[in-house]
C-alpha cells in the first residue's frame, strides 16, 4: 500500500484520529507537544507499512490504529523532528533502561555496554537532519519506528542487533590464517566439543542469544494485538485458560487452541528468521534454544506485559 492509498484510508478515520491526536497530546506536554500535520504523517508511515503488501479493511485499520503505543509514537516523532525538549525527556527517560539492556547484552562488560548504548544516539538522533551534508540529510533511526511495539522494547532489540553487528564487524576483520577448518588441528588448551557440537565455552553464545533475541522479539511484536494479550494473560498473569476465556468471551478450549496456534507460528517465525536472515545452521538454531533455556537473558515476560 503506497502512502497515497495510506491517506485515503486514513480519511475513513477522522474522529478516530482526533482521539489518537488528544491522547498523543496529553502526553507530549511533557516535552512541549506535537503538531498535528506531524502526528497524521507518523500515522501514515505506520498504516503503510503494516499494509504494505495488502488491501485492509477499515476494521483492520481500526484495530491496527487502537493498538498502537500512541504515547510512543508522540515522542518518537518528536525526536524525530529534532525536538531538544522532546530528546530530553527522552534521554532521562530512557537512559537508565539502554545502559542496563546494554550491559546484559555485553555480559555485563561496563565499557562495551557504555560504548553499545552511547553509539545508538548519534543514530537516533541522524545528525545532519538540520543540516546538509553533501546532497542530502541522514535519517534518523526514529524513521522506522510506528509504534507497534513499546519505544524501550523497540530500542532493546535494536541494541541486540547493533551487538550482533560489531561481532560480525570483527570476525570479518580477523586473518583467514586464523580461522581453523573442520581438519585442522585444535590448538593448544582448546576445548573439544561435546555430542551436540557445542564447545564446553562456546565464544559464539553471547552471539545466539542476541540473535534470539531480535527475532523473537520481532515475532512477538508482529502478532495480532488479541493474540500477544492472550501470551500476556496465560504467561504473564498466570490465568487459567477458563479465566483467559471469559476475558476474551471464548471458550476454554478455543483459547487453548489460540494460545497453541500462537506459539506454533512463533516458533515458526523465530526459526525463519534465525534460518533465513541470520543464515543460521539447523544445529546452530538448536544451541540458540538450548542456551536460552540454560540462561535467559532477555526479559521476554516484560515484553508481553506492556501491551496490557
Amino acid at each position: 500500500m503506497d502512502m497515497s492509498g495510506g491517506e485515503k484510508i486514513l480519511e475513513a478515520h477522522a474522529s478516530r484520529i482526533d482521539k489518537l491526536f488528544a491522547k498523543a497530546q496529553a502526553s507530549a506536554s511533557a516535552f512541549g507537544g506535537i503538531s498535528r500535520e506531524r502526528f497524521k504523517d507518523a500515522l501514515l508511515r505506520s498504516v503503510a507499512s503494516r499494509f504494505r503488501d495488502v488491501r485492509p479493511t477499515q476494521q483492520d485499520v481500526a484495530a491496527y490504529l487502537d493498538s498502537l503505543y500512541i504515547e510512543d509514537l508522540a515522542l518518537a516523532t518528536a525526536c524525530r523532528e529534532a525536538s531538544e525538549p522532546a530528546w530530553e525527556h527522552f534521554i532521562s527517560r530512557f537512559r537508565p533502561d539502554l545502559y542496563s539492556a546494554a550491559r546484559a547484552i555485553c555480559r555485563h562488560d561496563e565499557a562495551a555496554a557504555r560504548e553499545l548504548a552511547d553509539s545508538l544516539y548519534g543514530e537516533l538522533f541522524g545528525a545532519g537532519r538540520s543540516g546538509q551534508q553533501g546532497s542530502g540529510e541522514r535519517k534518523s533511526l526514529f524513521d522506522y519506528f510506528h509504534g507497534r511495539s513499546k519505544l524501550s522494547t523497540w530500542l532493546r532489540a535494536i541494541l541486540s542487533q547493533r551487538h550482533v553487528d560489531a561481532v560480525r564487524a570483527s570476525r570479518r576483520m580477523e586473518s583467514l590464517d586464523d580461522e581453523q577448518t573442520e581438519h585442522d588441528v585444535p590448538a593448544h588448551g582448546a576445548r573439544h566439543p561435546d555430542s551436540s557440537g557445542r564447545t564446553e565455552s562456546d565464544p559464539d553464545r553471547a552471539r545466539y542469544l542476541s540473535l534470539l533475541q531480535v527475532a523473537l522479539t520481532a515475532a512477538l511484536a508482529a502478532l495480532a494485538p488479541r493474540d500477544r494479550l492472550r501470551l500476556a494473560y496465560y504467561y504473564v498473569q498466570d490465568l487459567t485458560l477458563a479465566q483467559i476465556g471469559r476475558l476474551l468471551g471464548e471458550h476454554e478450549a478455543t483459547a487453548s487452541r489460540h494460545l497453541e496456534r500462537t506459539r506454533r507460528e512463533l516458533r515458526k517465525q523465530v526459526d525463519a528468521a534465525l534460518r533465513d536472515e541470520k543464515r543460521l545452521s539447523d544445529a546452530q538454531i538448536r544451541l540458540c534454544y538450548e542456551y536460552a533455556m540454560e540462561e535467559w537473558p532477555f526479559d521476554l515476560t516484560r515484553a508481553l506485559s506492556e501491551r496490557d
